[in-house]
């Protein structure tokens, strides 16, 4: 009797085998083929499953992304219950900066992603961002909760706030992947930012944070 093919899992291999080729061998080593080779399958069976490489580069991110959010996840269940929201944007951070290998990995596809979809209107048109609206849609959730407590300002506007903490995340990885500075100075930068958002106060140097 045929064995049944389980085509999920089939995919996750094949987005692992990405991952595991752009951490090793930096994205520019990333083929169909190469990919093929590290998952020990065929370079059919790849196509057979993702039509581009683009594609494969898309499943590769989703698969990452999966991993971030249950990583999230684990750091939020940490905290105090219920979360208080700053503690909850924190972890955030904590998550979305390129602090390891695959968070790193992760920043990358994303980036190389984002690229190419400015150009492939296939690829523009994947749900992928709606993954960013709902994260932002979640930051904006704990800031309405931080605005009803006290905790920022009453005026404060949650959706632009929650705008700003999800492109101050994505400038700040790329700042770390470009060797702009380090983590710890980026979450210096963050956690500036947040004494601002929930003091009112200005922001203070945030180098003086790294002394």
């Amino acid at each position: 009797m045929p064995r049944t093919v389980d085509h999920e899992q089939r995919r996750e291999e094949i987005a692992t085998a990405l991952v595991r080729v752009a951490a090793r061998d930096g994205l520019h080593a990333v083929t169909m083929r190469a990919v093929a080779a590290e998952a020990n399958v065929s370079l059919r069976l790849v196509q057979y499953y993702f039509t581009s490489k683009a594609q494969l580069m898309l499943g590769a991110l989703r698969h990452l992304e999966r991993r971030s959010r249950q990583r999230w996840a684990v750091r939020v269940a940490a905290l105090p219950d219920p979360v208080p929201p700053r503690l909850f944007v924190e972890a955030f951070f904590a998550e979305a900066l390129p602090t390891d290998e695959q968070s790193r990995t992760f920043h990358l596809l994303g980036s190389s992603y984002a690229a190419l979809a400015m150009t492939d209107a296939t690829l523009a048109a994947e749900p992928f961002i709606a993954n960013v609206d709902s994260l932002e849609h979640q930051l904006a959730e704990a800031l309405e909760r931080a605005r009803a407590d006290g905790d920022i300002a009453p005026d404060a506007d949650v959706a632009v706030e929650a705008a700003h903490l999800v492109a101050l995340s994505h400038g700040l990885s790329t700042g770390v992947l470009l060797g702009q500075r380090d983590t710890e100075e980026a979450m210096a930068i963050v956690r500036s930012h947040l004494d601002a958002l929930f003091t009112g106060r200005a922001v203070s140097g945030w180098r003086s944070a790294l002394r």
